[in-house]
């Protein structure tokens, strides 16, 4: 192990295999840590003939946490603080909640005495009935295509779940690299399922032999435009590979419109789970909620990082609630 220059916290490792790179990381560092990166390390000719692969595996410390707030005294019933609070309204705008959804709370029976209530209050409530409301998760089949437009992050989110499935579940099973008419390069793909002991596979119609194992992961290429042949390709690969499990990959960090367009995409194909990426560069991320109550996809997790390995968050609705409803010590700041 040897800390890399300039990166407070991460460190090189040089191993054989996934399991040492497991036990040497969570020896050395600690369960917390995570995996950024895989690659493989060069070898001279005679080491590519009589050595086994090696590779380089780049791992960090998360931050410490930031100390706890201070205590803030509870506002006892009647203070002109309680009073002052901004409105219900103004606190779901700022937190990102869009107008079309808290539309539909101001119409509902109860907002109007919710209203009425102290802020922490009617956000208690508020979180109840989000929680009631949202989707039940889903399990994942064993066939399962991620689907996603370039630059979403769909090929790292494949591999999060991989690793998840193999460290955390102990299960084994075979990756597809898929291709239809325009080129799919997933470098880090490749070179993470060799660390993992994984195989990969170049799919090919009638070429591709069963896989076996506990699961079947399908690594798309970016959705094609509606009516191209590209389209026609990824549908008809998804319907003859029975490919029960279409996960959909969407960028937290987009606008609105862009989720949107590419959540009714997704749709097009037949999408069942939801993956959302980014939430690190996504604070404000109330535009979820769109999804989360409205759409038909059961979520699946959350990234939080660009790390092959760790930053998601499977408890997506948790996660969601934590970051656009502030507790209670905020809202008497």
């Amino acid at each position: 192990m040897s800390p890399i220059e300039g990166t407070p916290g991460t460190y090189r490792f040089s191993v054989g295999s996934a399991a040492e790179a497991v036990d040497s990381i969570r020896a050395r560092l600690g369960p917390t840590a995570r995996v950024v990166s895989v690659r493989n390390e060069p070898r001279g000719a005679l080491g590519r003939l009589f050595g086994s692969a090696r590779f380089e595996v780049v791992a960090e410390l998360p931050p410490p946490p930031a100390p706890a707030p201070e205590p803030v005294p509870a506002a006892e019933p009647g203070d002109a603080l309680v009073l002052s609070e901004p409105r219900l309204p103004a606190v779901l705008r700022r937190a990102g909640f869009p107008e079309r959804l808290v539309g539909r709370l101001e119409a509902s029976p109860g907002w109007r005495d919710a209203s009425r209530r102290p802020l922490h209050e009617a956000l208690a409530d508020l979180a109840r009935d989000l929680r009631a409301a949202a989707r039940p998760p889903r399990p994942l089949p064993a066939r399962v295509a991620f689907l996603g437009a370039a630059g979403v992050g769909r090929t790292s989110a494949l591999c999060k779940w991989l690793a998840r499935e193999v460290f955390d579940r102990s299960r084994l099973g075979t990756v597809w690299k898929v291709e239809f008419d325009r080129p799919n390069p997933a470098p880090s793909l490749e070179v993470f399922c060799e660390a993992l002991g994984v195989p990969l596979e170049h799919y090919a119609p009638g070429a591709t032999g069963e896989p076996s194992g506990d699961f079947l992961f399908a690594d798309l290429p970016g959705l094609p435009a509606p009516g191209t042949r590209a389209a026609r390709d990824c549908a008809t690969f998804l319907d003859r590979e029975r490919m029960g499990g279409r996960v959909l990959v969407l960028n937290a960090a987009y606008d609105a419109d862009a989720l949107r367009a590419a959540y009714a995409r997704g749709r097009d194909f037949g999408a069942t789970h939801l993956v959302c990426t980014h939430l690190d560069e996504a604070p404000r991320c109330g535009r979820l909620w769109e999804f989360l109550l409205e759409g038909e996809l059961a979520p699946l997790f959350l990234g939080t990082g660009p790390g092959l390995t760790g930053e998601l968050e499977t408890d997506v609705l948790e996660t969601v609630l934590r970051r656009t409803l502030p507790p209670r010590t905020e809202v008497f700041r």
